[in-house]
């Protein structure tokens, strides 16, 4: 979808009174479609999964774009202490069981969001695995929540170049090789041969975090 497709679909839900919010990992290839919802409607909140487990990189990109773009930023956090997030012999969970660790620090936290809301503008794009490219424009989800996708059609290169073209800053670790950045535990840098996602949860048999799995239908 281009811009102004977004932007008539949006004006659509605003008129039909549903609510809408957006979720970013503040990554460069989030950028885009802050950009573009801070041109339709700063009003959009914009949650932020915090993990507690990013990089420190990832924490003052996100302060930058927020306030680059005048985001209307909300900052989610899971409910459960990182006491709590350990397994039976003291690990933490991100070492030893990622899904539920996952599910403790994103799924479950954003389930309670899908339950207050009517419209989740999701950046996923169709490029980036399997089972993002299976996905529709409009995918509902629980609690009566509808998916909206509208990057589902765009490739690494558009998103290089409306970067590009409105001036927006990479994030931090870019330069540095991440290309799909996480929680610092669960990413490391990129081999030439790897695909965009495989550098998440490396040697895990893993690729998402349940947000594209479990909340949706």
């Amino acid at each position: 979808m281009d811009f102004e497709s977004i932007k008539e679909k949006i004006y659509q839900y605003k008129d039909e009174g549903k609510s809408m919010f957006t979720t970013s990992s503040f990554q460069s290839h989030s950028i885009v479609l802050l950009h573009i919802l801070s041109e339709v409607d700063r009003t959009i909140p914009v949650y932020f999964i915090n993990t507690g487990y990013h990089f420190p990189e990832t924490i003052i990109y996100r302060d930058q774009i927020t306030d680059m773009l005048g985001l209307n930023l909300v900052d989610l956090k899971s409910p459960t202490p990182k006491f709590m997030q350990k397994d039976a012999e003291g690990k933490f969970l991100f070492a030893s069981d990622p899904d539920y660790c996952c599910f403790i620090n994103k799924t479950n936290p954003m389930d309670a969001i899908l339950r207050q809301k009517d419209v989740w503008i999701n950046g996923v794009r169709g490029d980036q695995s399997a089972v993002r490219k299976a996905m529709k424009v409009e995918q509902p989800a629980p609690h009566d929540c509808m998916r909206f996708h509208p990057m589902l059609d765009w490739n690494s290169k558009m998103i290089w170049q409306y970067r590009k073209e409105h001036n927006l800053p990479p994030h931090p670790l870019e330069e540095k090789g991440y290309m799909s950045i996480g929680c610092e535990p669960c990413t490391r840098k990129m081999d030439p041969e790897m695909q965009e996602r495989e550098a998440r949860w490396y040697g895990m048999n893993k690729v998402e975090c349940g947000l594209h799995t479990d909340l949706v239908k």
